[in-house]
């Protein structure tokens, strides 16, 4: 299987994605869009992952790249491609979908529990609640049939599934753990549901549950 990943920040890498491309034996290509780099045929991928970044999804005059990226997702469902959307990348898909993207009522960055509401395929590896990495400013509503698929305190939306091989998620799985050099350049505001460096530095103790349901998600859309 060909995976693709687009990425729109040096910071917001694949993570654990990558990992997975690895151990299942899939070839693994990236697009750059931040450095310029060009978006892929649709028939050079099996599943598309679109990750984070620190802009907002409106923001086409200081990322002129957006507006490509916005066609190019909007084909690559209705060519039926599985996609997976993470942070950006779940706004990103809402929106193509025909949901709204806005500013949260709060900043959630840290680790932070995840309540899981439908446990059902592609879900079905994931426990009840778990702690991932959130770094968001923005939200999304559900696109017109979704289901909602997770929640947090902050975030009243942090996952939806479109169909059987779309699914958009607010938090990062793919991350799994944060190096002084991280906060150095990503500056943390006050809020809160905003951590200090202290508790951003300190991984969950559950960091190979939300792995496990990485593999297991990314497993349920290649299949």
């Amino acid at each position: 299987m060909n995976v693709h990943s687009l990425e729109h920040d040096s910071l917001d890498g694949p993570g654990l994605v990558a990992d997975w491309a690895r151990e299942r034996g899939h070839t693994f290509t990236r697009t750059a869009l931040y450095a310029g780099g060009e978006l892929p045929a649709l028939g050079a991928f099996d599943l598309l992952v679109i990750m984070g970044g620190p802009m907002s999804i409106q923001q086409h005059r200081d990322f002129p790249w957006l507006v490509a990226e916005k066609r190019f997702i909007a084909a690559a469902i209705e060519a039926r491609k599985p996609v997976l959307g993470i942070c950006l990348g779940g706004q990103l898909l809402a929106d193509a979908l025909g949901g709204k993207v806005f500013q949260n009522a709060e900043k959630e960055i840290g680790w932070h529990p995840v309540r899981i509401l439908d446990r059902t395929p592609p879900f079905a590896h994931f426990p009840e609640t778990l702690t991932p990495m959130h770094w968001h400013g923005d939200t999304f509503t559900l696109p017109a049939g979704a289901r909602r698929a997770a929640e947090s305190e902050a975030t009243a939306n942090q996952a939806f599934v479109f169909g059987d091989r779309i699914v958009g998620l607010q938090f990062h799985p793919e991350i799994a753990v944060l190096t002084p050099a991280d906060l150095d350049a990503l500056k943390t505001p006050p809020g809160r549901f905003v951590q200090t460096g202290e508790q951003l530095l300190a991984t969950p103790h559950d960091v190979q549950i939300v792995r496990a349901a990485l593999f297991g998600l990314l497993d349920a859309l290649a299949s």
